[in-house]
């Protein structure tokens, strides 16, 4: 009986023992599933950082910006400035024709010299200022001759006479095509469509007589009361 009652009281213990050491390991187990969850948390957080700086770089929320937007909504190039870049880079005035832009930032507004190497004005010198319309090429470039001219398809106001400016032109031509149309007036003036009556009508029936009064013009002379740059 007393070996029996001895190895109860050492299970009771044994019991005791076991249940204070299971009871001390479920604290210390505590923070090492808090420690996890907190791993846990920070990693999800890292990931959601991540996450977000992904989309940031998209634009808000996630919508991609466009250069427009980012540039506070710049303004839309119209076709003429679209186009007029085009044959900007195609221009080719050769000897005769020089190109320049009074403002690099805006190609639609631009002056042409002309100096005819022959004929009633040569080596003189002429300026056009060209301003391309927003519908271009669908509506054709405006012209106005700078210089004061006598022409029989110029008048004293610089307003220019040229068929593909106005009936005749189509989308398909370019400011090449109006640079030599400009030139070749200044070779064969016609006197059949003129905006200068009188000196298309000189022109008919004299042509000496209308050389003499270009070359007074040149000269820097004054006819019938109009005042003219000297240009040679």
């Amino acid at each position: 009986m007393l070996a029996l009652k001895k190895k109860r009281e050492a299970e009771a213990k044994a019991a005791a023992a076991a249940a204070q050491t299971s009871a001390s390991a479920v604290p210390s187990s505590a923070p090492s599933s808090a420690g996890e969850s907190t791993s846990s948390a920070n990693d999800n957080g890292g990931t959601t950082a991540a996450s977000t700086n992904k989309v940031s770089l998209l634009g808000i929320g996630g919508k991609k910006t466009s250069a427009n937007e980012k540039n506070g909504g710049g303004k839309k190039r119209t076709p003429g400035e679209i186009r007029i870049q085009k044959d900007i880079a195609e221009l080719d005035g050769g000897k005769v024709a020089n190109i320049e832009f009074p403002n690099p930032n805006d190609l639609t507004i631009f002056e042409v010299s002309i100096t005819p190497d022959s004929g009633y004005w040569k080596d003189a010198t002429y300026k056009f200022k060209f301003d391309i319309p927003d519908h271009y090429p669908h509506t054709p470039p405006k012209v106005h001759c700078d210089t004061k001219i006598y022409h029989p398809n110029i008048n004293l106001e610089g307003k220019v006479c040229l068929n593909i400016l106005r009936e005749d032109w189509k989308p398909v031509l370019d400011i090449n095509a109006v640079i030599y149309g400009l030139i070749f007036l200044f070779y064969e003036p016609n006197p059949d469509d003129p905006l200068n009556h009188e000196a298309a009508e000189l022109f008919r029936k004299d042509t000496r007589q209308f050389e003499r009064l270009v070359q007074r013009t040149l000269r820097g002379g004054v006819m019938d009361g109009v005042h003219f740059q000297k240009l040679v």
